[in-house]
């Protein structure tokens, strides 16, 4: 039965799968994504002969995942733990941006920072950067400063980049115009140029201030001491792997929120660049011409100039109000 067919009957034509699923909510499909996921790993922890000490159950893991929050919400050890690894993705997350920017502008303002430097950044962002926390932890020693160095490292290139981009991205044609109306160079900058690079740069950050959560977590790993990554390290040695479970779930959150609060920044910043325009407003008095509803068969009024514009053919004659009622009253 076709799609013609069913409307004349009056049936319903059936909705597939994809299609129910692709009529949900994101939340709701989020929500579905998970719990199949949950099943799915509940299902193979009881009957595919998985040890629950190589892959504990969810169950296992939620427990874990309550202790932790206790600990944290009640001032415990891991609180101190999770406040160490904060200021490191802060400290390191607040470097980068400071000399990511000040580089991106040297590089985007400036032929030779195009022709020289930017090739060297492009060369050391090839390489595997996680390499490099040795070398910071030999020269700022165990402490928290080779930590925010190595988060700072991590996450400073994606501000350059996005910085670089974004200074590039006027156009020659505005160039011309502010110079036509005798702009001085500041003004240039400031009001053309960076209100050009501003959705770049917040493209940026939002990759950078992930990438120094990374970075800050790994560098715990390798340097020790302290840190959530040092906790999830002494954890996995034991083969707890419910609480590394939990504690990877807080460290993601964590990422989630930084990431949530410069999105934030960046809708109140960059107002203007909204992804979802707004809807066109209608003139007051206009009327909405439609194929159904009330009064879809009374036709809208239009002015002369609207009805010479729709049929070009016909001449606007205009005559005297007396003649129209005269050929008014022969008509009758």
């Amino acid at each position: 039965m076709t799609v013609a067919d069913s409307a004349s009957t009056g049936h319903r034509p059936r909705r597939g799968l994809g299609s129910a699923l692709n009529s949900l909510p994101q939340p709701a499909a989020i929500a579905l994504v998970v719990v199949v996921f949950l099943l799915v790993w509940q299902a193979v922890t009881m009957f595919g002969g998985v040890p629950h000490i190589i892959l504990p159950p969810p169950m296992a893991v939620a427990e874990e995942l309550v202790v932790v929050t206790q600990q944290l919400f009640t001032g415990g050890f891991l609180a101190g733990q999770l406040w160490i690894t904060i200021q490191e993705i802060l400290i390191g997350f607040g470097l980068a941006c400071v000399v990511g920017f000040l580089i991106g502008l040297w590089v985007g303002q400036t032929q030779f920072g195009r022709r020289a430097v930017m090739p060297l950044f492009v060369l050391l962002e090839a390489t595997p950067k996680i390499a490099f926390i040795p070398v910071f932890i030999a020269w700022f020693g165990f402490g928290i400063t080779s930590k925010f160095v190595m988060a700072a490292f991590l996450s400073v290139f994606p501000i350059i980049i996005g910085t670089v981009s974004g200074l590039a991205a006027t156009s020659e044609d505005e160039l011309k115009l502010f110079r036509s109306m005798k702009a001085k160079p500041w003004d240039v900058f400031w009001k053309l140029k960076m209100q050009r690079a501003l959705p770049f740069i917040f493209a940026g950050l939002k990759v950078a201030v992930v990438s120094a959560v990374t970075g800050a977590v790994a560098a715990e790993f390798i340097g020790g001491g302290v840190g959530f990554g040092e906790q999830i390290r002494v954890a996995g040695s034991r083969i707890a792997l419910d609480r590394v479970f939990a504690l990877i779930l807080f460290l993601s959150a964590l990422g989630l929120i930084l990431f949530l609060i410069v999105s934030w920044l960046q809708r109140k910043i960059t107002f203007w660049d909204s992804a979802t325009p707004s809807p066109p407003r209608r003139r007051p008095g206009s009327v909405r011409q439609s194929g159904g509803g009330p009064g879809a068969g009374s036709a809208p009024s239009q002015t002369p100039a609207r009805a010479h514009s729709a049929h070009p053919a016909e001449p606007i004659t205009t005559s005297h109000p007396s003649q129209q009622s005269t050929s008014s009253r022969s008509h009758t």
